[in-house]
C-alpha cells in the first residue's frame, strides 16, 4: 500500500510561483513513476507532469512546458513540482499519483495508476 500526502497549494497572483510536494510513504522503491495532475472545476482531470522513479526522465502536458518542472528527491520519497509564471487558467485542485507498472505515456494518459493523492488546491489570481 502507498499513501501519497500533497502539500504547498495556496493563493498566488498571475506570474507568481508555488512549489508542490508530495510525500509518498509505503512501497514507493517499486515505483514506475510519479507524476502531478489537476482538475479545474467543471472540467476533466488533465495531465500535468511525470517523472520516472529511477531514471528521473520527465515529461510534462503541452498547457506546463517551459513553465512547470517535475523532480523527485528518491531519499526523502517526495516528488515536487515547481510552478512559474503561473497563469490564472492553473488554478486547479493539484493531485499526486503513482505508477507501478505501465508506461509513462499511459500515465500521462491516465491509464495504469495505482494510488492518487488527496489533491491540493491552487488558485492564481489575476
Amino acid at each position: 500500500q502507498v499513501q501519497l500526502v500533497e502539500s504547498g497549494g495556496g493563493l498566488v497572483q498571475a506570474g507568481g510561483s508555488l512549489r508542490l510536494s508530495c510525500a509518498a510513504s509505503g512501497r514507493t522503491f517499486g515505483a514506475l513513476a510519479m507524476g502531478w495532475f489537476r482538475q479545474a472545476p467543471g472540467k476533466e482531470r488533465e495531465f500535468v507532469a511525470a517523472i520516472t522513479w529511477n531514471v528521473g526522465s520527465t515529461y510534462y502536458g503541452d498547457s506546463v512546458k517551459g513553465r512547470f518542472t517535475i523532480s523527485r528527491d528518491k531519499a526523502k520519497n517526495t516528488l515536487y513540482l515547481q510552478m512559474n509564471s503561473l497563469k490564472p487558467e492553473d488554478t486547479a485542485v493539484y493531485y499526486c499519483a503513482a505508477a507501478f507498472g505501465g508506461t509513462v505515456q499511459a500515465m500521462s494518459m491516465m491509464r495504469g495508476i495505482n494510488y492518487w493523492g488527496q489533491g491540493t488546491q491552487v488558485t492564481v489570481s489575476s
